[in-house]
């Protein structure tokens, strides 16, 4: 497997980082433009005025509205440039985001890329480590719940045709390619996707012979924000997020939306579709990132307070408990043992290392990294409150927190009695 370029930041998904790139370019069609020979970039626009907005997009054509006098558009540097120099907008490049995971032998950070030896055509393991550490039940043969309860995956897409996913699926869509959201396409190409919805909500399949995630009877919501490459620009995220508040809104459901993705640098794209969908009542839970284990390490969305950043634990027995692992990010020792949530604070703990999921390719596979945690607490969520409907996202989140305190994590750099800057308020379990 490559190792990740040193130029990459770090961003995370299922045990996987991902990064903020700043000049990326890609080809567009120029046609209306000043120099179609000149190379296209993402730059979001914020107007001072509806008029300005609006004669600006006559000349360019907007992908995602996400502000009232702002929207994204592609344009050359020259037009980038021309624009920076306008007192009437302000104008900024979208960041791309990259995916990577992490190698266990030497931890570092590498390329989510597998070969065909390593990927099973059946389920070799129906209940994996995570499912039953979760469940706190060495001799589960099957999970229940999440009934109602839509998880939206945000990822590189799901295989909506695997056998233990295709009874899950309500809503397939593409955030990538169109300036509006494209139905019925999510097609996972990486991998990535498709693992993160297993460990969720994977049902065991109609023959009951597949794999099973934390919550086999909630809705699933494939929603692609990253390409084949495991790569994708910030506003197709935020707009992917935002659009799943309002889904939420529009059919007067309980969504959660989950994110094994992330960046080193807080963008305002995001961190503000972040805040819309929380304030819609949705929950948030995002992967703390695989930059650790120093301290101040945790990625965005991940590092908002309005989303629960998860750490990944190893299947390894350390002072009593498992261990959080080496790689998962770290908050600050500074802000440990308040039990109150702040930006860059780890909240959760739970199995990121060696789990075995859904795969593509219709088969299953075992990737490890903060991106493979933070599905299981999304399952968790789900199926809680489909126990619980008459909750809000926020006494779900406080019933969350008070079942991961009365599960100390003491295992690993930085983890210690009570709230600490590894592991946050402990692992949260079914019991």
């Amino acid at each position: 497997m490559k190792k990740m370029k040193s130029t990459l930041l770090s961003l995370l998904i299922a045990g996987a980082v991902i990064n903020p790139v700043h000049a990326t370019t890609m080809n567009g069609d120029s046609s209306s433009r000043n120099d179609d020979s000149l190379e296209t970039f993402r730059v979001y626009v914020e107007a001072n005025n509806p008029s300005s907005k609006s004669t600006l997009q006559a000349q360019y054509s907007p992908r995602w509205e996400l502000t009232e006098n702002g929207f994204s558009t592609d344009m050359n540097e020259k037009q980038f440039e021309a624009l920076q120099n306008n007192k009437n907008f302000t104008v900024t490049k979208v960041p791309i985001v990259t995916l990577d995971t992490v190698d266990l032998e030497n931890d570092n950070m590498i390329e989510n890329e597998v070969t065909d030896s390593t990927i099973a055509a059946r389920a070799s393991q129906q209940l994996p480590w995570g499912i039953k550490a979760i469940y706190n039940n060495n001799n589960l043969t099957s999970t229940s719940g999440g009934s109602g309860i839509n998880i939206a995956v945000l990822d590189t897409g799901v295989n909506t045709s695997h056998a233990d996913l295709v009874n899950n699926v309500e809503q397939c869509k593409d955030f990538t390619g169109a300036t509006t959201p494209i139905n019925n396409s999510c097609t996972d190409r990486n991998g990535h996707g498709t693992h993160v919805a297993g460990t969720a909500l994977a049902d065991g399949g109609s023959d009951k012979g597949g794999v099973y995630g934390v919550a086999p009877d909630a809705d699933l919501w494939a929603y692609k924000v990253l390409t084949d490459s495991g790569s994708g620009y910030s506003d197709d995220i935020a707009a992917a997020i935002r659009h799943a508040a309002d889904q939420a809104t529009a059919t007067g459901t309980k969504t959660i939306i989950s994110m094994s993705l992330g960046s080193s640098a807080n963008n305002s794209l995001i961190s503000s579709a972040v805040n819309y969908a929380y304030s819609k009542g949705v929950l948030v839970i995002a992967a703390a990132g695989n930059s650790g284990y120093a301290q101040g390490t945790i990625g965005y969305p991940g590092a908002l307070p309005n989303a629960i950043a998860v750490a990944a634990l190893e299947n390894v027995q350390q002072n009593g408990t498992y261990r959080v692992a080496d790689y998962s990010s770290r908050g600050y020792a500074s802000t440990a043992g308040d039990y109150v949530i702040q930006q860059g604070d780890i909240e959760i703990s739970a199995p990121g290392s060696s789990v075995y999921s859904t795969w593509y390719n219709g088969g299953y596979n075992t990737i490890s990294g903060t991106s493979m945690a933070t599905p299981h607490v999304s399952g968790l969520a789900a199926k809680i409150w489909a126990e619980n409907p008459s909750w809000s996202h926020t006494q779900l989140r406080s019933n969350l927190q008070a079942r991961a305190k009365a599960v100390d994590i003491k295992g690993g750099y930085g983890a210690a009695t009570g709230d600490d800057y590894a592991s946050g308020f402990g692992f949260a379990r079914v019991q």
